[in-house]
This record gives C-alpha cells, sequence and structure tokens, in this order.
C-alpha cells in the first residue's frame, strides 16, 4: 500500500498524516490478495475568500488493481471531512465490486442457458 499525502494552505503535521493513514488502514479489508492499493491524499484549506468560518477539503484518489475510485469531501472540520471522504470511498469500492459481480453472474447465466440450447441468443452480441 503506497499512500501520498499532499496539504494545500495548511502545514502537514503528524497528527494529521496519521489520521489519514489510520483511516485508509480500514479500506484494506475490501481490498482482494494480491491486488495493490495506491493512495493520493489532498487535504487542506480551501481558499480564503468564504466570509464566515473555514471550509475544509480532502480529497481521496484511490486506485485499487488499475480502478480508479475519486471522492471529494468539503466540511467545516477538517477531520469530518477526512471520515467524510473514507465513508464515500468506501461506498464506492463496494458499489462497483457489487456491479462486477452482477455482470459477471447474469453473463454466465445467459452462457449457460446457450449451453443448454433454452436460449440462441448470443451474449456476447446480445443478438440472436
Amino acid at each position: 500500500m503506497n499512500i501520498n499525502i499532499k496539504a494545500t494552505n495548511i502545514e502537514l503535521t503528524d497528527a494529521i498524516s496519521g489520521y489519514v493513514i489510520t483511516r485508509l488502514d480500514s479500506i484494506k479489508k475490501f481490498i482482494k490478495e494480491g491486488e495493490e492499493m495506491t493512495g493520493y491524499v489532498e487535504v487542506g484549506k480551501m481558499t480564503k475568500h468564504h466570509n464566515k468560518g473555514d471550509i475544509y477539503k480532502a480529497e481521496f484518489d484511490i486506485q485499487i488493481g488499475g480502478e480508479r475510485n475519486f471522492i471529494v469531501s468539503e466540511k467545516d472540520d477538517l477531520y469530518s471531512a477526512i471520515d467524510c471522504a473514507k465513508e464515500e470511498i468506501i461506498n464506492k469500492i463496494v458499489r462497483n465490486h457489487d456491479r462486477k459481480k452482477t455482470l459477471f453472474k447474469r453473463g454466465s447465466i445467459s452462457i449457460k442457458k446457450m449451453m443448454k440450447g433454452i436460449s440462441d441468443r448470443n451474449p456476447f452480441t446480445s443478438k440472436k
């Protein structure tokens, strides 16, 4: 697991980088064995044009097995922005995994029907 952390308009402290790394460690359980994970994380304060309060941003760009997942979260607190981005990236990874599984299952059912002679439809071209 390779993680690069960048700070924008704030100083990157050990506490912030440690917090990001612990949050990204929870993503490991959603990765298959043998897949490589590369993460690019950018945390920081938005531009100084806001009238009231500071707005913090967390951008996660996680690549798992050649698949890129990108999430941006903006909150009033830096740590809540990181937590929100982590939850969104986990949801996206799980959703993509379920989607691939469903497409594979549909294709295999179609091929099985074609092999049995129940269906004349070609699963690769969707034509008879």
